[in-house]
């Protein structure tokens, strides 16, 4: 029992310190998306415009059974959609959820026999479910951030083929057809919202909907404008990428002067369980100390939740947002 007390707050704490550290130290945060999104919203309003939906997802979705369709249609399942897309994931979201229930409740039942204890099995099978989504957050995340620094290159597409004489939609073509994945596919999409009949306005929107981070919001923005109200949108897009270019110069110098705080995290996590593991091997009449004590118990509690606040606190202090 106490060896899978252990194991268990071993994982909590690295899992925790990858979810804190290992996705980017940029990135715009939960907040600022929601007045991304609530910008969308106000943006979409005054223009008399719905709010931007996939016409590829919603053709997919018409090929689906009535009884998916009807799954689909559960309460958050539109939000685990939108996170899916948002990572690159060709998953449906009823069966993204269905997975991580069934995995849930085999990890629960296979603790349950290992431990004899419900209490564990319920934490086992908890676990079980939130690391998919928790995993899906994480490549959400990543994607975003490969999008932001692939999105310099495609303005320079963009700048050219404009240049060249190329209307505004085939450069959205031009960056689909020769840049990678996320900003191909994003790009695609885009394109396909007006290829298919619709608004360039909708369609710009739905990009942003897709990608809600500043940069795309000041391309999306200048796009806009410039349709309005003319001008040379090449020599926009110009110092738009110069802009973007500069901003990812400086996240990396601050990234690498925060590198030093991110092995710190690290190191002070990880030292009390490779003193607990040495400890057991050369003074093991010391831990029956912390293990078979109340006050020692409650001490390893008080210990682990402290750690959990360091945690997050460093976290807070080396993220910063530009």
């Amino acid at each position: 029992m106490q060896n899978l007390i252990f194991i268990l707050m071993v994982g909590a704490a690295v899992g925790i310190l990858v979810m804190a550290l290992a996705l980017p130290v940029f990135g715009e945060s939960r907040q600022a998306r929601k007045r991304l999104r609530r910008r969308l919203r106000q943006v979409a309003t005054d223009a008399g415009e719905p709010e931007s939906v996939s016409l590829l997802r919603e053709r997919y979705l018409k090929r689906l059974s009535p009884l998916e369709r009807s799954l689909e249609a559960l309460p958050g399942m539109e939000r685990i959609a939108r996170l899916l897309r948002d990572a690159g994931s060709q998953w449906i979201a009823y069966r993204y959820v269905s997975m991580a229930v069934a995995l849930g409740v085999a990890a629960a039942v296979v603790g349950s026999i290992l431990t004899d204890s419900g209490l564990l099995a319920l934490l086992f099978g908890g676990l079980a479910l939130a690391a998919p989504f928790f995993k899906l957050l994480s490549d959400r995340a990543r994607r975003l951030a490969r999008f932001e620094e692939q999105l310099p290159d495609a303005i320079d597409v963009m700048r050219r083929a404009l240049q060249a004489g190329h209307p505004f939609s085939e450069t959205l073509h031009l960056v689909a057809t020769e840049l990678p994945d996320p900003v191909a596919v994003e790009f695609e999409r885009t394109f396909n919202d007006i290829n298919y009949g619709g608004d360039m306005r909708t369609a710009l929107v739905g990009l942003l909907e897709r990608v809600p981070t500043v940069t795309v919001m000041a391309l999306v923005t200048s796009i806009m404008v410039q349709k309005e109200t003319g001008g040379n949108l090449a020599e926009i897009l110009e110092k738009i990428s110069r802009v973007i270019r500069g901003r990812f110069r400086f996240q990396r110098h601050v990234r690498t002067l925060s590198a030093e705080g991110r092995m710190s995290a690290w190191v002070l996590v990880l030292i009390p369980f490779a003193m607990f593991l040495l400890l057991s091997f050369v003074q093991p009449d010391y831990l029956p100390v912390l293990t078979e004590n109340e006050a020692g118990r409650k001490l390893i509690a008080w210990s682990f939740g402290l750690m959990i606040v360091g945690i997050v606190w460093i976290r807070h202090i080396i993220r910063i947002r530009v």
